[in-house]
C-alpha cells in the first residue's frame, strides 16, 4: 500500500530496487546467507524464543481476574469508555465508592477491617449477615424521610432484588467475605486465606466479589492475594434512590466529625466529604453474533484460499502444504509472543474477541512470506541454495521493512482516533508484526532453506529414475483453470491484492470493529471516531491524594475491572442488553489516622505472573535445554543426507546435475527452427511444414494451423520467426509477408506485407514499449533499412540504420538497475565494419554511428554481442574481443583470443552471490584452427584492489575500470551444438564415441556443415565402412555441461550424460530412438529459461537442463522485447541450420526413402517450397 500512496511522488507503484552495493542490502544478504547455511543453529534458536513466550503465557493470563493475571480475550466486544456529558446528562445508574486506607499495603490488617466495618455501617447502615431476601415478620414499614433516616428494613425494601425501580440500589464490599460481622473478623485466624478462599463469592444480586472489585493495589504471589493497599466499598444506585442520598449525607457528617477532631479515626479526602466530580462511562459486554462469526470466517477463508492459490503456482518448493503450515506456525508464534509482551506491558486485550486477533497478523505475514518466496523464485537457481536465499532476502528486505514501518504508522494513527479497546488491539498488532518479521528472518528462512534442499534432492532423484508413461492428450491446448481467470499471475510476481492485503485488512477491521464501540448506537460511528481526537478530560483528583501514596489510582482501578463483572451488572440492570451508562463519582478516601503511608518497597512494574516465572527459572532452563536438544535433533533429521549447500550448488552425493527431457510426436520430419520465451514456451518449425507451440513446463503443445492451399494461411517458406516475452504473439516471416499468430487465442491475427529485398532479415524481434501496451515487431533488413510493424494498428514504418549492407544485427535492451525502463535499441554491423546503435526516441528510431577510435576501424569485426546487465556489448574480431560501454562508446577492455570462427562468440556473465557486479566474465567461441570450443574465463585478481568486476554504471557516468584479471581457458573437443546459459553454464549436444577410439585431428566439428542421414539399409553399409576408417563409429548422442561456478577448490566442472538414457524415454518407451528419424548431426539449439536449452534431434526436441529449471518471466537474453530467430547474419542466440537439407522419411520396413533435393544451399536459412 505504501508504494500506491507514494505514486504521485514516484510515478510508479512498483517498489524501489536497492543498489547491490547498498550497505543495508549487503548486510541483509550476508545475514540471510549465513542463516540459510546454519539451519542447525538458527532454527533451534528461533524455536527457543517461541518456547520462552509459550512458557510465559500461562503465568501471565487467566480466565478471570481473581489472581492478578491478565484476562484472556473471549468472544465478546467489551469496553469501558468515557463519554462526554455534563452533570445533567442521564445515566442508567450512579456509582459512588469509598476507599479505605490503613498503613501502606496493610489493607488486610485486622484493626483496619474492624474500623472499616464501622465506617460501612455509618455510610449504609448495619449490614451484618446482609440478605435483603430474608422474610420480614411484620413486612416492610412505610418509607420515612431520608433526612430523618430509616431503619434497616426500609433500606432493604429498596434493594434491587425486589425489582428495578428509580430507587433501587446494591453494593459491593470486601467485608462481605466475613458476613459484615465484627465477631467473624475477630475470630478469623487467617484473614488472607479467607480472602483467597472466597474470591468467587457472590452477592445477593449474583455479582462476584472479585479481588479487583473490592480491593485496590493488590499484591499477588503464586496466583494468591498476599496484600492490598485499600478496601473499596462501592454503592450502585438509581438516580432517585434514598440510599444514595443517605450515603452522601453520611459522608459529609463523617468529614465534619473528622475535621472537628471528634471520635472519627479517619482523615477524609476531600475534606468536605463531597464527591463533586463525576464522569459518564459506557460499559459494554457484547457477545459475538452469528453475523460476526460468519464475517470473520469468510475473511479467514479468503486469506487461506489466496494462500493455497499462490502456493499452488510455486514449483520451486517441495512441500506447498509444509510451507503453508510454516506460515501458520509463524503467525501463531507472533500472536503468542505479542500476547505475552502485552501482558508484561499491562495492556488489556480482553476487550476484543479472540477470534479477531489472528486476522491482521495473518494478512501481513502472508504478504511478507510470499514476497520472500517470490524473490527466491526470481533468483537464479544456478547458485547454491544459501546464496539464493541470501540474494532474495537482500532484494526484498528493504521493502519488508518499509512495509512494516508503514503498517506501524497506520496502526499508530488508528490507535489515536479509536476507542480504548481498538487502541489496545492496534498496539497488539504493531507488536505482533514486529515479531512476525523476526520469525520471518529466522524460522521461515530456515524452513525455506530446508525445503529448497529437499526439493533439489527430490528433483535429482526423480531425474535419475525411469520416467513414467506420460498422460495422454498432451497434443491438445492446455485448458486454463478458473483460478487462472481470477488470478492471472505468473510465477515470481507479487499480485496487487497480496501487496495491499495487510493494510487493507488493518483498515477494514479497525473501521468495522469501531462500530461495535459506538457510544450512541445511532450509526454515526465513523464521524464520532475522528471526534476522539478531542480527548475526554480525566476526572480531576484532589492534590492531597499525592501525599497518601496510593498504590493504584482510581482511574487505573476502573480500567482493570473484569469484564465479567460488567456482564453481571448488565444482566441485573438491563436484562437482554449489552451495555449500560454509569455516572461514576470520584471516590471518597478515608485514611486511618496514624497510618504510615510510606511505601516499604518500590512497586514492581512487572505483572505478578512474572515474579512466579522468575521463581521457577531453573525449571524453565531445564525444559529449554531439553527443547533445544529435541529441536536440534529434528533439524538434523530434516537435513540428513542432504546436500550441504556450502559454496557449490552441485549435489553432495555426486549425482548428475544434467537432466534430459524429450518432446516428441510434434513432427514427422526434421525440426529446423526453434525459438523460446522466458516462461517456458517453445516454438518449433519442421521440414514437415508443421509449426508447434510447446508449453515445456506442462509438456502440452498446440499446432499453428496452416493450409498450403490458402495463401493467407500458408506461412511457408519460413525465413525467421520471433516470440514475444509473454508468449502471446508469434511472428513468422516469409519472402513477402509477416504472419502474426495469437498464441493465447490459438488463431491467426493477420498478415502484413513486407519487402525484404531478396534477402533474409538480419534480425526479427518484438519490442515491448511498456506494461499494458501491445508490442511492436521490428525487422532489420540486410540493406540497412529497418521496419517497425505495430501489432494493434494497420501501419508500418521504415527507418534508416546504415547506408552500407549489414552483416549482423541484434536487439539490445538495457536491464541495468539504474535504467529499469530503458527503451529498446538495435546494434548493427555493416560490411565495412561500421557499428550503429539505433534507439527509439518519441516513436522515432534514431541511428548513431559508434566511433571506437581510428586504430580500431580497420580491424575485422564479425559479430556484436550485447551484455544488457552491464550496459555494454562485445565486438568480436578474428583474434580479440572488445568490451564497449554503450553510453560512452569507450572500449573498457580488450580480450586477446585464439583465432575465432566468425559468428560463434557468446558471453557467460556470472554474478556473485553477495557482491555487486560480476564474479567472472567468460567468452565462449569456436576455434577457427581446431574446431574446439574455447571457454575463456576472466577472473578478478585476488591480489588486486577489487574482488569483483564493476556493475552497470549510470548513463551519465564514465564506465567502470576493470580490475586486473587472470584468465583460465578450457577446451571442449567436438562440442557439437552448444549454448551459453545465464546461469553460468555452457551446455551442448554432441556425438558420443566409443571408449578409447582415436579422434582424427582433421575431423570437422559436428556443429559445422550440412546435416546428413545415417544409412540403415544394406545398400549403404559399404559407405559407412569406408567412413569408419577416418572417423570413429558413433555410439549415440550425449549432452554435456561445463559449469563455471563450481567450488574454487575444484574449478569448473565438466559432465556428460547419454541422451539415450532410460530416464529420457518418452511415451514410446525406453528404445524411443529406434522409433524416430536417424540423425548424423543435431539440429538447431535455443536457450530455454536460465538453466535449460532445447535442441532439435531429428523429428523430436530434447530439453537439456542443468539442475532444476523454474520458468518465469525473466529476460536476460539479447532481445529487448522477445526472443527472435535470425539468419546466418543475425545476432540471436539461436543457431539456424540450413532448411533445404537432405532428409529421409522413415518407412514401415525400416529402410529410408530417397533424399530430398537440397534447396539453395547458399541461402541456408529458408525452407524450400
Amino acid at each position: 500500500m505504501l508504494w500506491y500512496l507514494l505514486y504521485p511522488l514516484r510515478g510508479t507503484t512498483e517498489a524501489p530496487v536497492l543498489d547491490p552495493n547498498h550497505p543495508f542490502r549487503r548486510l541483509c544478504t550476508r545475514y540471510a546467507t549465513w542463516a540459510a547455511r546454519h539451519v542447525k543453529t538458527v532454527l533451534p534458536l528461533s524455536g527457543a524464543v517461541v518456547f520462552l513466550f509459550l512458557y510465559l503465557f500461562p503465568f501471565l493470563y487467566a480466565r478471570d481476574a481473581t489472581d492478578g493475571a491478565s484476562l484472556l480475550p473471549r468472544n465478546v466486544w467489551a469496553d469501558t469508555h468515557p463519554l462526554r456529558g455534563g452533570p445533567a446528562a442521564d445515566a442508567d445508574v450512579i456509582v459512588q465508592s469509598a476507599w479505605i486506607h490503613g498503613s501502606y499495603m496493610k489493607a488486610l490488617d485486622r484493626d483496619l477491617l474492624l474500623a472499616a466495618l464501622d465506617l460501612q455501617d455509618r455510610l449504609l447502615g448495619p449490614a451484618v449477615d446482609f440478605d435483603p431476601r430474608r422474610p420480614q415478620p411484620h413486612g416492610f414499614p412505610p418509607l420515612a424521610d431520608a433526612q430523618a433516616g430509616w431503619d434497616r428494613r426500609q433500606r432493604d425494601a429498596l434493594h434491587l432484588v425486589y425489582g428495578l425501580t428509580d430507587e433501587s440500589w446494591f453494593f459491593h464490599s470486601p467485608l462481605q467475605y466475613w458476613r459484615g460481622s465484627a465477631d467473624v473478623i475477630a475470630a478469623d485466624p487467617d484473614l488472607i486465606a479467607t480472602v483467597n478462599a472466597k474470591k468467587l463469592q457472590t452477592t445477593s444480586v449474583n455479582t462476584t466479589l472479585r479481588h479487583c472489585l473490592v480491593f485496590s493495589g493488590e499484591r499477588f504471589d503464586d496466583r494468591r492475594l498476599v496484600g492490598a493497599d485499600a478496601l473499596v466499598i462501592t454503592l450502585v444506585h438509581r438516580k432517585n434512590s434514598p440510599v444514595g442520598r443517605q450515603w452522601a449525607r453520611a459522608a459529609e457528617e463523617l468529614a465534619r466529625a473528622a475535621a472537628a477532631e471528634g471520635d472519627v479515626p479517619w482523615r477524609v479526602i476531600p475534606p468536605d466529604g463531597r464527591a463533586s466530580e463525576s464522569r459518564l462511562y459506557r460499559i459494554q459486554f457484547r457477545p459475538m453474533s452469528w453475523f460476526d462469526m460468519t464475517l470473520l470466517t469468510t475473511a479467514y477463508s479468503l486469506i487461506i484460499l489466496n494462500m493455497l492459490l499462490r502456493l499452488s503456482k510455486f514449483r520451486a518448493v517441495k512441500s506447498r502444504f509444509g510451507l503453508m503450515v510454516t506460515i501458520l506456525v509463524q503467525v501463531a508464534a507472533a500472536i503468542l509472543s505479542s500476547f505475552s509482551v502485552c501482558a508484561v506491558l499491562k495492556i488489556d486485550l480482553a476487550r476484543v474477541p479472540y477470534y479477531a486477533y489472528p486476522l491482521v497478523v495473518l494478512a501481513i505475514s502472508m504478504e511478507n512470506s510470499f514476497r520472500l518466496i517470490n524473490a527466491v523464485v526470481l533468483t537464479s537457481s544456478a547458485i547454491s541454495n544459501s546464496d539464493r536465499i541470501g540474494e532474495a532476502f537482500g532484494s526484498m528486505a528493504h521493502i519488508a521493512v518499509a512495509s512494516h514501518f508503514h503498517n506501524w504508522l497506520v496502526l499508530y494513527a488508528l490507535s489515536r482516533v479509536t476507542s480504548t479497546s481498538i487502541s489496545a488491539f492496534c498496539t497488539f498488532a504493531a507488536i505482533a508484526i514486529l515479531f512476525d518479521f523476526f520469525y520471518l528472518t529466522t524460522f521461515f528462512l530456515s524452513v525455506l532453506s530446508v525445503d529448497m534442499r529437499q526439493r533439489e534432492l527430490w528433483e535429482l532423484e526423480r531425474a535419475s529414475l525411469k520416467r513414467s508413461k506420460r498422460k495422454r492428450g498432451l497434443a491438445q491446448t492446455p485448458a486454463h483453470s478458473w483460478r487462472d481467470a481470477f488470478f492471472p499471475t505468473r510465477i515470481g510476481e507479487t499480485t496487487t491484492p497480496t501487496r495491499i492485503a495487510g493494510t487493507v485488512v488493518v483498515l477494514s477491521f479497525v473501521l468495522v470493529a469501531q462500530a461495535y464501540y459506538n457510544p450512541t448506537g445511532d450509526g454515526r460511528w465513523l464521524s464520532q471516531m475522528f471526534n476522539l481526537f478531542q480527548a475526554v478530560p480525566r476526572m480531576p483528583q484532589p492534590a492531597i491524594l499525592a501525599d497518601i501514596n496510593q498504590a493504584r489510582s482510581p482511574d487505573s482501578w476502573l480500567r482493570i475491572q473484569d469484564h465479567e463483572t460488567a456482564r453481571e451488572v448488565i444482566q441485573v440492570l438491563r436484562p437482554g442488553a449489552h451495555s449500560f451508562v454509569a455516572r461514576i463519582y470520584s471516590p471518597i478516601v478515608f485514611v486511618l489516622k496514624g497510618a504510615d503511608r510510606t511505601p516499604d518497597m518500590p512497586e514492581s512494574r512487572l505483572p505478578p505472573g512474572m515474579h512466579t516465572f522468575l521463581d521457577q527459572l531453573p525449571r524453565f532452563a531445564a525444559w529449554l535445554l531439553l527443547m533445544l536438544a529435541a529441536l536440534r535433533q529434528f533439524t538434523n533429521h530434516l537435513i540428513k543426507d542432504r546436500s550441504q549447500d556450502n559454496e557449490s550448488s552441485g549435489p553432495a552425493d555426486g549425482s548428475s546435475v544434467l537432466s534430459v527431457r524429450a518432446l516428441s510426436k510434434g513432427h514427422t520430419l526434421d525440426v529446423a527452427m526453434l525459438t523460446a520465451s522466458p516462461d517456458g514456451r517453445l516454438v518449433s518449425v519442421g521440414l514437415d511444414r508443421a509449426i508447434q507451440v510447446w508449453d515445456v513446463p506442462s509438456g502440452a503443445r498446440a499446432r499453428v494451423l496452416s493450409d498450403p492451399e490458402v495463401p493467407l494461411e500458408n506461412p511457408f517458406p519460413v525465413l525467421s520467426m520471433a516470440l514475444d516475452d509473454r508468449a502471446a504473439w508469434l511472428a513468422l516471416v516469409t519472402w513477402q509477408r509477416v504472419f502474426l499468430w495469437s498464441v493465447e487465442r490459438n488463431e491467426w491475427a493477420g498478415t502484413r506485407d513486407v519487402d525484404l529485398g531478396g534477402h533474409r532479415p538480419e534480425a526479427v524481434y518484438f519490442a515491448t514499449k511498456g506494461p499494458g501496451v501491445a508490442p511492436s515487431l521490428v525487422l532489420v533488413r540486410r540493406n540497412g533499412i529497418g521496419l517497425e510493424i505495430e501489432i494493434d494498428k494497420e501501419e508500418a514504418k521504415d527507418f534508416v540504420i546504415c547506408k552500407t549492407p549489414l552483416v549482423w544485427a541484434v536487439s539490445f535492451a538495457e536491464k541495468c538497475h539504474s535504467q529499469p525502463h530503458a527503451p529498446p535499441a538495435i546494434l548493427t554491423l555493416s560490411r565495412k565494419g561500421c557499428i550503429h546503435l539505433v534507439r527509439q526516441r518519441d516513436d522515432e528510431w534514431v541511428s548513431t554511428e559508434v566511433q571506437l577510435g581510428a586504430e580500431r576501424e580497420t580491424r575485422d569485426a564479425h559479430s556484436l554481442v550485447p551484455i544488457p546487465g552491464l550496459s555494454m556489448y562485445m565486438v568480436g574480431r578474428s583474434r580479440s574481443v572488445d568490451l564497449v560501454d554503450v553510453h560512452s562508446s569507450a572500449i573498457v577492455h580488450t580480450f586477446v583470443t585464439e583465432p575465432m570462427k566468425a559468428r560463434t562468440l557468446k558471453p557467460v556473465c556470472w554474478a556473485g552471490s553477495q557482491q555487486p557486479g560480476l564474479a567472472s566474465f567468460t567468452l565462449a567461441y569456436i576455434s577457427d584452427e581446431t574446431g574446439d570450443l574455447i571457454v575463456q574465463t576472466c577472473l578478478p585478481d585476488p591480489d588486486g584492489a577489487a574482488s569483483h568486476f564493476g556493475s552497470c554504471p549510470a548513463p551519465s557516468s564514465p564506465p567502470h575500470p576493470w580490475a586486473p584479471t587472470k584468465e583460465a581457458i578450457q577446451r571442449i573437443a567436438r562440442p557439437g551444438v552448444w549454448e551459453a546459459l545465464p546461469s553460468g553454464n555452457v551446455v551442448g549436444v554432441r556425438q558420443k564415441l566409443a571408449a578409447g577410439a582415436p579422434v582424427s585431428p582433421t575431423a570437422p566439428s559436428a556443429a559445422l556443415g550440412l546435416r546428413k542421414r545415417m544409412a540403415a539399409s544394406s545398400s549403404r553399409g559399404s559407405q559407412a565402412a569406408r567412413s569408419s576408417s577416418s572417423t570413429p563409429a558413433p555410439q549415440g548422442w550425449e549432452a554435456w555441461v561445463l559449469s563455471l561456478h563450481g567450488d574454487d577448490s575444484e574449478g569448473p566442472r565438466f559432465e556428460t550424460r547419454p541422451l539415450e538414457d532410460e530416464a529420457t524415454a518418452d511415451a514410446d518407451g525406453p528404445n524411443h530412438f529406434h522409433h524416430h528419424l536417424l540423425i548424423s548431426e543435431p539440429g538447431p539449439i535455443t536457450r530455454l529459461g536460465a538453466m535449460s536449452a532445447a535442441v532439435g534431434m531429428g523429428d523430436m526436441i530434447k530439453v537439456v537442463s542443468v539442475g532444476i529449471e523454474y520458468f518465469f518471466d525473466q529476460r536476460d537474453g539479447a532481445g529487448g522485447g522477445g526472443v527472435g530467430v535470425v539468419g546466418s547474419g543475425g545476432g540471436s542466440n539461436v543457431a539456424l541450420q540450413a532448411l533445404g537439407v537432405g532428409s529421409r522419411r522413415k518407412r514401415p520396413g525400416g529402410g529410408l526413402g530417397r533424399a530430398r533435393k537440397e534447396s539453395n544451399p547458399a541461402e541456408p536459412g529458408w525452407m524450400g517450397t
